[in-house]
């Protein structure tokens, strides 16, 4: 489903957002609404019936928006594109990205035809975007959008040295672990709120004669985020933002605790599909679906990741809500982490109508259409919940929202490619190694600072 690019932080404690995910998560969703934003108004153009949004007349005017999306997420994102034509009279282009979009679009500015708009995935391709004065601050339209409809915590990622280039239009809430409920429940397991719960689960279902676990092991950003959670929870948001901004090293004690704790899973004999080297050649859409096919005997009762996991499900005859369930990642630590993802636009070319379309996405009508096609989440909080389709991504939504500021950016996403985004390299390569050897948690640290150090150009 989703490259590490294509798919998703403040100084404050989590728990406040860990709690009210987990109620979220618990409780039956409730909705309301008509999937718009009550506030704001405007005449939003040629068809503004119900806008909550001002948009400029554009006749004539002609954008190329360049994005990583793919199959069903594009074609989703074209009707979002399409609304702005009818309210504007613009002209839209989708140009599909190859990954890393970083690299795409520096072949394309250094050829002269720079896209009017990206998404970017990463606080760390906007500042590269800045850096390479290649993007261009959000105009006071957008900027409003913003502060009207994202919570701070949103905002201030998508801001370099404290100015807005980013419009966070789609999130990831990537602290959750689904579940095949016919397996739990033959084996008499409990949705966990703890990682020492999680082992006990995870206990009943071997003793039941199913591995507990599928890691998409081939796909090393799996490997990062089951890292991120446990480090979240565990060492706390302060200690992780110092190691997402390598200020402290990866040989520190916090670290080796993290990677001894995910050892318990990673292994423990027997309890990941295929063992250590069958994990290594699973990638993430597979370690989903052999989670929901097989009847009796899948060939894993819980697959960890983000509430995206759910366009996989779709491609097995589980239902997601009955046959596939969910529960936030369990605390480790003091609090159970919340860990997000995203993309952001990003304005290349300084335009009326790049600025507008930056506007359009920072804007609940745009994130509306997107959330009732399914398969995205937003963090607009004008969303309502009743704009998603099914009961578990409205939960997932709404505890999104939920946590407000109280959340933690993908920490590799935060890194630099070299040591957080690239296959074979960096992190992904040092925890496909330490999956092969959980034993060896001080070679594995050793091998993570020396591959951060040269990244970041620091000593830490």
């Amino acid at each position: 489903m989703r490259s590490k690019s294509s798919t998703i932080r403040t100084h404050r404690a989590v728990t406040t957002g860990a709690a009210l995910l987990a109620g979220a998560l618990a409780l039956t969703a409730c909705s309301g609404g008509d999937g718009k934003s009550k506030d704001g108004g405007g005449d939003g153009g040629a068809s503004a019936s119900g806008s909550t949004v001002t948009l400029p007349k554009l006749n004539g005017a002609s954008l190329e928006v360049a994005a990583v999306w793919t199959g069903t997420e594009q074609k989703n994102f074209k009707q979002v594109l399409a609304e702005f034509e009818k309210r504007t009279g613009a002209k839209v282009t989708f140009v599909p990205a190859q990954d890393p979009i970083i690299n795409f679009l520096g072949s394309k500015i250094a050829g002269g035809q720079p896209p009017d708009v990206a998404l970017l995935p990463q606080p760390g391709a906007i500042r590269q975007a800045v850096d390479k004065k290649w993007a261009k601050p959000l105009g006071p339209e957008a900027v409003k959008e913003l502060q009207k409809n994202y919570s701070q915590g949103w905002q201030d990622i998508g801001k370099v040295d404290g100015k807005s280039y980013g419009v966070y239009y789609k999130a990831a809430n990537k602290s959750l672990i689904w579940y095949n409920a016919k397996a739990f429940g033959n084996a008499g397991a409990k949705e966990p709120k703890t990682w020492q719960e999680l082992l006990t689960a995870a206990q009943a279902v071997y003793d039941s004669g199913v591995t507990p676990f599928s890691v998409g092991g081939a796909d090393g950003w799996t490997l990062t985020d089951w890292f991120e959670n446990v480090y979240l929870s565990q060492a706390g948001p302060e200690k992780y933002d110092q190691l997402a901004q390598h200020k402290i090293k990866w040989t520190d004690p916090s670290v080796k605790q993290a990677l001894t704790t995910l050892a318990q899973v990673w292994g423990k004999k027997d309890y990941v599909a295929g063992g250590a080297d069958g994990a290594l050649q699973t990638e993430f859409p597979a370690s989903v679906t052999q989670t929901f096919t097989g009847g009796d005997q899948p060939k894993a009762a819980m697959v960890y990741e983000g509430d995206f996991a759910q366009v996989n499900i779709g491609d097995t005859k589980a239902k997601v809500g009955t046959d596939a369930k969910v529960f936030p990642f369990p605390a480790v630590g003091s609090a159970a982490p919340v860990v997000s993802g995203g993309d952001a636009a990003v304005v290349l070319k300084d335009s009326k109508a790049a600025q507008a379309l930056a506007t359009w996405l920072a804007s609940p009508d745009a994130a509306t259409i997107q959330a009732k096609l399914g398969g995205y989440l937003s963090p607009n909080k004008n969303v309502a919940d009743s704009a998603y389709p099914n009961e578990v991504q409205r939960r997932i939504a709404k505890a999104l929202i939920a946590s407000g500021d109280d959340f933690r950016f993908d920490m590799s996403d935060q890194a630099p490619q070299a040591f957080g985004g690239t296959p074979g390299k960096g992190e992904w390569k040092d925890l496909q190694d330490f999956l092969k050897n959980p034993k060896d948690v001080a070679g594995a640290q050793a091998k993570l600072e020396k591959d951060a150090a040269a990244a970041y150009g620091n000593g830490g």
